[in-house]
């Protein structure tokens, strides 16, 4: 994590602060129910909470004692007993330390979903706004970069929000599968620790019960996590490349926000750049390399190693600030984007009315020319357009072969633009709603 890119909402859940102040609710609340349980006194139990529920810790005093002994779960319990007392010998009964760390990062994650799903909950908003200003704004679409047929730059925003409603969907589906609470001691067996324990910190903590761990919960879980944070990541690079597209010179259809004072180039001063979309796309390409080691991480030895910990130190934080960045930063692009209507007519007519051409080849298949003598005729006045810059329906009706079937008055009425446009309305329906 560097701060260019990082969010203070989303830094503070992976800051030692929030970190060991999990650690110490969790202890303190399986300390609760082993209290509950007959297992340590009750007022050590209260006294737990009444000293260390209020306690600042000392990061640099954790930091000092994980030096001499090489374990920072340890380290914390050494400093929480500085502050408890002799009630501290209670915390941490029948448990390792994965009990504490899973339920940790499950914890963390769970809140860093949250922030994730209202940052995509603002970018919808604003997509939605811009696709209904611009529901039946004509532009060009393009196959392979070269002109096909027309679209509505509504639709191509339409198609965005449909995307990244599916994404907020699979958030919310990796959230649930990755929020779950393991306290089940060495080799999660339970051998030392009654299961209500865990049921009762997951009920405290906002977490589901892990049906089975082996000590650790099941890396699948974070596999899939960081997997689904990749594919969001992935939709964010499509829409900035998209609009990286048209912003081109000479294309010139929308353009990023240029705000005053801004500078494009330290050696041009005409410059205006897509800086935050380039920069959009070198965070995607961030966030989707996480993903990898995440899959790496399933594979552990036997019950437990501690392989996947140093990859889970960099790659929650790392990952999560990192599409959070993101997230916000493509919802003020599509905020603000500047749209050029004028430009995209321009294009559009740039190759005269060559868009029409599939509706010109089905009227002479339908008036019962073969579709390979059909493509053929079409194709030859297309080509005169290409090639020397001819008007597509001029050279139509000069073609005898295609007059024979089509009279002219039907072909102007097939280069009406709307022809296209028939059934937005219902495409935006089925994206949108009523």
């Amino acid at each position: 994590m560097i701060p260019r890119y990082a969010r203070p909402e989303m830094v503070a859940i992976w800051s030692p602060e929030t970190r060991f102040r999990i650690w110490f609710e969790i202890e303190a609340h399986a300390t609760d129910k082993l209290a509950e349980l007959g297992v340590v006194p009750a007022e050590a139990a209260r006294k737990i909470w009444e000293k260390g529920g209020k306690a600042t810790f000392d990061i640099a005093r954790i930091d000092e004692i994980e030096r001499e002994t090489k374990h920072d779960v340890i380290a914390f319990l050494t400093h929480l007993s500085e502050i408890v007392g002799p009630e501290a010998r209670f915390v941490h009964q029948g448990m390792t330390s994965s009990d504490v760390l899973d339920t940790t990062l499950a914890i963390q994650l769970a809140r860093a979903s949250d922030i994730l799903l209202a940052d995509m909950d603002r970018l919808l908003a604003a997509i939605k706004r811009r696709a209904i200003e611009h529901k039946m704004t004509p532009t060009i679409g393009r196959s392979h970069g070269i002109h096909a047929e027309p679209v509505t730059f509504g639709l191509k925003l339409a198609q965005a929000y449909a995307e990244f409603e599916r994404c907020r969907s699979r958030l919310l589906n990796a959230r649930a599968e990755i929020a779950t609470c393991a306290i089940s001691g060495a080799v999660g067996t339970f051998a030392n620790i009654d299961p209500a324990v865990e049921e009762h910190v997951a009920r405290q903590m906002g977490l589901a019960v892990e049906p089975v761990s082996t000590q650790v919960i099941p890396r699948d879980r974070h596999a899939m996590y960081f997997a689904t944070l990749g594919v969001i990541a992935s939709s964010i690079e499509r829409l900035a490349t998209e609009i990286r597209h048209l912003q081109r010179t000479e294309v010139y259809e929308a353009e990023e926000y240029f705000s005053p004072g801004q500078k494009g180039s330290s050696a041009m001063p005409h410059k205006r750049n897509p800086v935050l979309t380039e920069n959009l796309t070198g965070l995607a390409r961030m966030v989707r390399s996480y993903a990898m080691p995440a899959m790496e991480n399933v594979a552990l030895w036997h019950e437990r190693d501690i392989s996947h910990s140093s990859v889970e130190r960099y790659i929650g934080p790392d990952a999560t600030i990192t599409l959070d960045f993101a997230l916000n930063r493509l919802t003020q692009v599509v905020d603000k984007l500047l749209v050029y209507p004028e430009n995209m007519k321009k294009n559009l007519d740039k190759l005269s009315g060559l868009h029409n051409s599939q509706r010109v080849l089905l009227a002479l298949t339908q008036a019962g020319v073969s579709r390979e003598d059909a493509y053929r005729l079409v194709q030859r006045n297309a080509m005169k357009t290409w090639e020397h810059g001819a008007d597509f329906l001029t050279s139509l009706k000069n073609d005898a072969e295609v007059t024979q079937r089509i009279r002219e008055s039907e072909l102007e009425a097939m280069f009406d633009l709307h022809y296209h446009f028939k059934h937005v309305e219902t495409i935006f329906a089925r994206v949108f709603g009523v």
